[in-house]
């Protein structure tokens, strides 16, 4: 069931970091997700279109590793004093319920049950979230660095060596891949992304190596929290592992290339590399040498993440039907096209909403509302 709390030691017992670095994570999705026409869009704010991995395509994974680091500082006081039984009850009833919310959500704005696309963002943040919290509670550190192993090499060898049904060959083809192949088995095509009914960018096979990214986030949250090391030591290790990440991923993407629609073993540690690296230096420039003026705008979403994502939702429909339509972003044609370049409009319709939602979230922050979903 949701949960929402207004004590303010909640927060206390935050790491600022993780809110700030969780925060911007969520802006930007809200940017990327919200422009003022889909065909005026900078080239950083796009996903790459196959293979490759522009700004846009680290958004995602940077959510799902902080997911990771998320369940650590929720629970490792717990485990000692909550059975474990109990812990992994509550982390279904959380599943159920974020995937109760995507399906309301979609069936709200298109109410049409045979073409509810099952698969989705919320969907894997769901799955990944349920399956890192029983791994968590249930396995040892070293158990879990080698299911990131053999998530990412078994998923490498599914994907590379095993012959597709009805294709005859393994590839990593849009339509023709092996998750591809599964999707449409187990969901059907009408379930499937709308923009194509053959595949799926959250499909189910591609869940495998997003766990490894959640895996990637509890193996750094566990170091941070170490009690046996310095400040100093836990950030310049973070800095190498990170280094290493994303240089085995360069050298990975040379034969499983890194693609974020795929999930591929390269993206999994390219990303996780990269936001370790981001994470790092939030811990050391905020939480250690204090630099803090600047951090409450993120704050304000990074305390209230999946809600500021819902609201994401809610807020640009509603705002259009001011202009009459339901239909995109009314900012763009009514207002910002007048002054701007097509593309600076469409810029700035984006920041808007990013803007919008944060007033929404930080009214809930300025009362100390924080929704646990």
């Amino acid at each position: 069931m949701t949960e929402i709390t207004t004590d303010p030691s909640v927060l206390k017992k935050r790491l600022l970091s993780l809110d700030v670095f969780r925060g911007i994570t969520i802006a930007a999705m809200v940017l990327v997700n919200d422009p003022g026409d889909w065909g005026h869009i900078y080239a950083p704010l796009e996903h790459s279109k196959w293979n490759g991995c522009t700004p846009t395509d680290l958004i995602f994974p940077f959510f799902l590793f902080m997911v990771g680091v998320s369940i650590v500082y929720a629970m490792e006081s717990k485990l000692q004093t909550v059975s474990h039984s109990k812990l992994i009850l509550r982390a279904l009833r959380r599943m159920g319920l974020i995937l109760l919310i995507q399906y309301t959500i979609q069936l709200l704005f298109h109410p049409v049950l045979s073409h509810l696309r099952l698969p989705g963002v919320l969907p894997r943040i769901a799955l990944v979230y349920f399956i890192c919290t029983v791994l968590y509670v249930k396995t040892s550190q070293k158990t879990r660095d080698w299911l990131f192993v053999i998530a990412l090499v078994g998923y490498y060898i599914i994907m590379n060596f095993i012959p597709v049904p009805g294709v005859g060959y393994a590839n990593l083809e849009p339509e023709t891949n092996m998750g591809a192949w599964l999707d449409r088995l187990i969901f059907t095509p009408d379930h499937l992304w709308s923009q194509s009914h053959t595949w799926d960018p959250e499909g189910l096979l591609g869940t495998i190596p997003a766990m490894a990214t959640g895996l990637f986030g509890i193996r750094l949250s566990t170091w941070l929290k170490r009690k046996d090391r310095d400040d100093s030591t836990k950030v310049s290790w973070m800095f190498t592992y990170g280094a290493i990440s994303v240089a085995a991923a360069l050298i990975w993407d040379l034969f499983f290339p890194i693609n974020k629609a795929l999930w591929t073993s390269s993206f999994v540690l390219y990303a996780g590399g990269l936001a370790t690296i981001g994470l790092s230096l939030s811990y050391w420039l905020i939480d250690v040498q204090g630099y803090k003026r600047f951090t409450w705008f993120f704050v304000v979403f990074g305390a209230n993440a999946i809600t500021a994502y819902v609201m994401a939702d809610f807020v640009p429909h509603y705002l259009s039907m001011i202009h009459g339509d339901a239909k995109g972003n009314p900012f763009y044609h009514a207002f910002f096209l007048n002054f701007l370049s097509p593309i600076n409009a469409s810029l700035a319709s984006a920041l808007f909403i990013v803007l919008a939602v944060w007033v929404v979230m930080w009214v809930l922050y300025r009362f100390k509302i924080f929704i646990k979903v």
